[in-house]
């Protein structure tokens, strides 16, 4: 029974126009529902995702630290060791970092949800340095309220072919 709702989850999440999963639906009380809170889930994912991109872009490129209040809830938990948790210091570091920093269009490379859990993939200019940068954002209620970072610099040279974006 596991393989063939997994079987059947798989096409169902190919589909275009949810004509597949209201067939899958019919007549499978079951069935019907683990679709419906995939949907569910898809639909809240992707939620999130957007969520995630429009602070980033307000916040990191445009330098709108108003970004901060809209998006962010009361409880805020910072995992990045050069910031308190909360709202006023995040909104007291980006003060400091984008200090006649230019507004910029955010380069993505790679976002995604699992959960809750936003992960978003930036290519950042750092005067003349480039870093890979990549951020998880917890989301809950709508808000982000746990975030973690890793940075790292985009070397000249590699001893492999793999680009880092």
């Amino acid at each position: 029974m596991v393989t063939l709702t997994v079987i059947m989850l798989s096409l169902a999440s190919c589909n275009n126009n949810g004509k597949e999963i209201a067939i899958l639906k019919a007549g499978n009380d079951s069935l019907s529902k683990q679709l419906t809170d995939y949907e569910d889930t898809l639909r809240q994912q992707k939620f999130n995702i957007k969520l995630v991109a429009d602070f980033y872009q307000q916040l990191f490129g445009d330098k709108d630290i108003s970004a901060i209040d809209r998006y962010i809830g009361d409880v805020y938990i910072q995992h990045n060791p050069s910031l308190k948790d909360g709202k006023e210091a995040l909104k007291a570091g980006a003060s400091q970092w984008f200090k006649g920093a230019p507004k910029e269009k955010i380069d993505i490379q790679h976002i995604g949800a699992d959960g809750n859990l936003v992960y978003i993939h930036t290519r950042s200019k750092r005067g003349d340095k480039v870093d890979s940068v990549i951020d998880i954002f917890r989301v809950e209620n709508g808000k982000i309220t746990e975030h973690w970072d890793v940075i790292q610099e985009v070397p000249a040279q590699s001893p492999n072919p793999h680009p880092m974006f």
